[in-house]
């Protein structure tokens, strides 16, 4: 690509950054110094390597030139070989500092996650060691970590969010744009549909989570329906689609034809809901990569599946999705409405509460103060009421709740147990109920499969 001038030269290497960029210094608008100069103290762009091509032969232009960032300064006339050779050396160094910098990026993202469990390595699923649970908020460092397909590389400045479908103004909104619009908070409790899934007997496939496939965190980005209302959306639209750009191929059946892309969609009231954010920030800081930067989708409410990761194409629909993570998997069997039984898609969490300490066969000391204590959800409800037994269901007492409602948040929990003075194997358990009565069910529902496993779960210990 070319540029007529400094600006549109800043212009183009922001829209889509090239491996390296050969500048006139004599340029109108804005000159060459300051072009390079711009793009070196940018962040973004310092390691774009800049090849000046100009008239301008004096030892001080070339002085200037080298301050300003240049990387190699050639006066002209230049010799097509000699260039050539210059731009192939340049290139070469820049792999191997972009390749050096890859390893250190992963190192780092390694040594963050040293305190997750790791479930499976490619693609990489980390669950939080939910007995160290001791904060409302879950840090970015200890937040469960699930992917369907390997992460995806996309550059900041070339990412774009593509709108589609059945509505008026069909088209692409970049990052800067996301960040010009009005920005929204939610705190919420995302988990993952297969959380608990190795309390389920007999032994089921998918990840063998513990309880740690959860976490709350402080999301910020822009609403979706703000998003939607720009393009202008038709009458008789049904779905929302959100396409993820991590792909891959489904080995089990039924086998995709090749690589496909992760997707879901969300009925087109869920999606017009002003909680339902397109997040560029977690806890505070940047999306990281793990999590979906540059932009996600938060869905209050809903299991994390339908929180599409790595978002780069939106598209609605006025018929029902039928990808293959809406129909063949994170679904469950229902009947509803009079009809025969359905396999529908897994939507709204539903109300459950976990117990970080006593951990599963944990000693206890006997005769002693010991302090029960986790967190509960309940998606688009208010955990009301938290009761804890400590003798297998027998007889329940409250427990309680710490905090003050966060809307699609958890809510913390403690109960003081006295432990018994007998020694031997005993069973703890919670259970929550929330504003619309709903309390957890002590059975599990074989109906849900794989997914949504939200019975009451014994934690057997040790009293010693």
């Amino acid at each position: 690509m070319s540029a007529a001038n400094g600006q549109e030269a800043l212009q183009k290497v922001a829209a889509d950054a090239p491996d390296l960029i050969l500048l006139d210094l004599m340029m109108p608008v804005m000159d060459g110094f300051t072009v390079c100069r711009t793009l070196k103290e940018n962040e973004e762009t310092w390691l774009i390597p800049i090849l000046v091509m100009t008239a301008l032969a004096s030892v001080e232009d070339r002085i200037k030139g080298i301050e300003a960032g240049a990387d190699d300064y050639l006066t002209k006339p230049v010799n097509d070989r000699e260039l050539k050779a210059r731009i192939q050396t340049t290139l070469n160094l820049k792999k191997t500092v972009d390749q050096k910098i890859d390893k250190l990026r992963q190192e780092r993202d390694q040594a963050a996650f040293t305190s997750l469990i790791m479930r499976e390595k490619e693609p990489e699923n980390l669950e939080f060691p939910f007995s160290s649970l001791k904060s409302f908020i879950t840090p970015n460092e200890e937040f469960f970590v699930r992917s369907h397909f390997p992460v995806p590389k996309l550059d900041l400045q070339s990412w774009r969010l593509k709108i589609e479908g059945v509505v008026d103004h069909p088209g692409e909104i970049s990052y800067d744009d996301l960040l010009k619009m009005p920005s929204r908070t939610v705190v919420m409790a995302l988990e993952c549909a297969g959380n608990s899934r190795i309390f389920l007997t007999p032994k089921v496939g998918g990840l063998q989570w513990e309880v740690g496939a959860v976490g709350n965190a402080e999301w910020v980005g822009v609403s979706l329906a703000n998003v939607l209302e720009h393009t202008g959306v038709r009458a008789g639209a049904l779905e929302v689609v959100l396409e993820g750009a991590d792909k891959g191929k489904i080995t089990k059946e039924p086998r995709s034809p090749g690589e496909i892309q992760y997707a879901r969609s969300l009925p087109l009231k869920k999606a017009l809901g002003s909680e339902v954010i397109l997040a560029y920030q977690m806890n505070g800081a940047q999306l990281p990569s793990s999590h979906g930067a540059p932009v996600r989708a938060i869905v209050p409410g809903w299991y994390g599946m339908a929180s599409v990761k790595w978002l780069t194409r939106i598209v609605v629909t006025d018929r029902a999705f039928r990808g293959y993570f809406q129909t063949a998997d994170y679904t469950f069997w229902e009947r509803r409405e009079g009809l025969p039984i359905q396999l529908l898609p897994v939507g709204e969490v539903e109300v459950k509460a976990q117990i970080a300490r006593p951990a599963l066969y944990e000693v206890v000391p006997a005769n002693s103060d010991y302090r029960v204590h986790g967190a509960a959800w309940a998606g688009e409800a208010e955990v009301t009421k938290l009761e804890v037994s400590t003798n297998g269901g027998q007889t329940w007492e409250t427990a309680r709740l710490t905090d003050t409602s966060s809307g699609y948040g958890w809510r913390l929990w403690e109960y003081h147990w006295r432990t018994p003075s007998r020694v031997g194997p005993h069973v703890v358990m919670a259970r929550a109920t929330d504003a619309r009565g709903n309390t957890q069910p002590m059975d599990r529902d074989p109906h849900r499969g794989n997914y949504v496993i939200t019975h009451v779960q014994p934690i057997e210990v040790e009293v010693q």
